[in-house]
């Protein structure tokens, strides 16, 4: 049995609180989330009387771990539903260690709901949709690097606390929207955009570690920094960086300056995020990552 309940956050977003109504094994597992959708991150909370030492989900053919958060007693886990998962009936599957012996065990299934992404039409240089044969290899090397960040992480959860938008201001540009440039179908937007003037500072959304600081060919001056348990932050479009790789951040650290490098119709940025590889909008987590369960009494028992 489910209880829903809706609440309005900032960006005009709505958040789903659901509760699954379970007793598995002593644990109550509680889920929350902005949307049932691809590109959205989904908060899970396990609360028991018993003590887990270990958590977590598989869903999506991904594995994502949990973590203990010591303010509320609970083990928490964010499952990530990529741009490319199908409508469709899913099997998410809880597993961890009990201290006191043997192992916790909970599946349900998950329904993904079916979303539409709006169409940009954007004119851009061309060397940027049919790139020059010269920086073709450039192309290949710099996928490589930022595809095996992706597939790697602390294994420790780096953030505290919820996420922020790393500039003031709306977004400006969906998240997931399909674009055709110059007439041509590239791939959706993986990222959510901040309209911004050159030079406006951008700050890190949470704690984390930077993981590459680089001149990008289609992204520009880059920043990628390292959340911890697979997820990541992505800023493209920089002016000027500020940080260097292998530092440490606190959430609010000056990181660089918006800007107009690589490909860019104007100066913005560009927040995409990553998690366990899984293509999911900012504005989500930023939803999600908030410290909710302690402000509202609306989870059935």
């Amino acid at each position: 049995m489910f209880q829903t309940s809706l609440i309005k956050f900032s960006f005009s977003l709505v958040i789903l609180i659901q509760s699954i109504d379970t007793n598995a094994e002593g644990a109550k597992i509680k889920r929350f989330a902005r949307a049932l959708q691809p590109g959205e991150i989904i908060r899970l909370t396990v609360e028991s009387n018993k003590t887990l030492l270990s958590l977590e989900a598989r869903a999506f053919g991904k594995s994502f771990a949990g973590y203990f958060d010591p303010s509320l007693e609970v083990w928490r886990v964010f499952l990530g539903v990529d741009l490319d998962v199908k409508p469709a009936t899913h099997e998410v599957v809880l597993l961890g260690t009990w201290k006191e012996g043997g192992d916790f065990f909970k599946s349900y299934r998950l329904i993904i709901q079916e979303k539409v992404f709006p169409t940009r039409h954007l004119t851009v240089d061309p060397k940027y949709v049919n790139p020059p044969s010269e920086t073709l290899e450039r192309i290949r090397k710099e996928s490589k690097i930022t595809k095996k960040i992706f597939s790697m992480s602390s294994d420790r959860k780096l953030w505290t606390g919820p996420f922020v938008a790393p500039v003031p201001g709306q977004p400006n540009s969906s998240f997931g929207k399909r674009s055709i440039l110059n007439g041509k179908t590239r791939s959706p937007h993986s990222g959510t955009d901040f309209s911004g003037s050159r030079g406006t500072s951008v700050k890190t959304p949470n704690t984390g570690k930077v993981v590459l600081v680089r001149d990008l060919y289609y992204s520009g001056n880059t920043i990628i920094v390292d959340h911890g348990l697979g997820l990541y932050s992505y800023f493209a479009h920089l002016s000027k960086t500020f940080v260097s790789e292998g530092q440490k951040l606190k959430r609010g650290e000056i990181l660089g300056e918006i800007g107009a490098t690589g490909r860019v119709t104007g100066p913005h940025l560009h927040w995409a995020v990553r998690l366990n590889q899984a293509r999911v909008d900012p504005l989500s987590l930023i939803v999600v990552s908030e410290s909710i369960d302690s402000s509202f009494s609306i989870l059935s028992e």
